[in-house]
């Protein structure tokens, strides 16, 4: 199936458009939401997290603190390193469980460090980035109230630059404006990549 891969730096608004894309009837796969479903109590990564970071990186209920492992791993690039061959593997083994079960005219795979990794170049036909200048960035995702400014920016600081993001795009949504500039440009690339899946370009 068509596949696009839809990334952004952190609160460029990537949910925001994954969502336009999915009403409009796009069949929509977002890898964050995978990593949740992976670390709740007894799923496939806990066992594997236990073993190599110890059971304080656990709640009581048995799934992960996702708290705790994130100050870790923007303090520590080791850990982060170890935690990402952790989940990565088995992110992108239920993405493509989930490409072969949707049935929509295309597919769009929400996947946050999209170019940092390149580990879904093999299964993305196109790259969207969503992009916003940085302090949008940080005033936006402090506007949700889980992170500190300090917090924001070691995340901003993990992903690649907006210049390097822009220059790997075969497709750019500006998300400066308003929530209807915002669906007017999702629809328009929602026609363009109909067309697309159906030309099986």
């Amino acid at each position: 199936m068509f596949a696009v891969g839809l990334t952004g730096g952190i609160g460029c608004g990537k949910s925001s458009a994954a969502q336009l894309f999915a009403e409009l009837g796009a069949g929509v796969i977002d890898t964050d939401a995978i990593a949740h479903q992976l670390t709740q109590s007894d799923a496939p990564a806990v066992d594997a997290i236990r073993l190599k970071f110890g059971a304080d990186y656990l709640l009581p209920d048995g799934s992960l603190d996702r708290v705790k492992m994130r100050r870790l791993v923007f303090s520590d690039r080791k850990a982060k390193t170890r935690l990402e061959a952790i989940l990565h593997p088995l992110i992108k083994q239920e993405v493509q469980v989930e490409m072969q079960r949707i049935q929509a005219p295309y597919l769009l795979i929400v996947v946050p460090l999209l170019l940092e990794t390149g580990n879904y170049n093999d299964l993305v036909q196109r790259v969207l980035v969503v992009d916003c200048d940085e302090a949008q960035q940080l005033q936006r995702t402090m506007a949700r109230g889980t992170l500190s400014a300090a917090e924001v920016r070691a995340i901003m600081a993990s992903q690649v630059d907006r210049q390097t993001r822009l220059r790997g795009a075969d497709d750019v949504i500006d998300n400066i404006g308003d929530p209807e500039d915002l669906r007017r440009q999702v629809e328009n690339l929602h026609h363009q990549y109909v067309k697309l899946a159906g030309s099986g370009d």
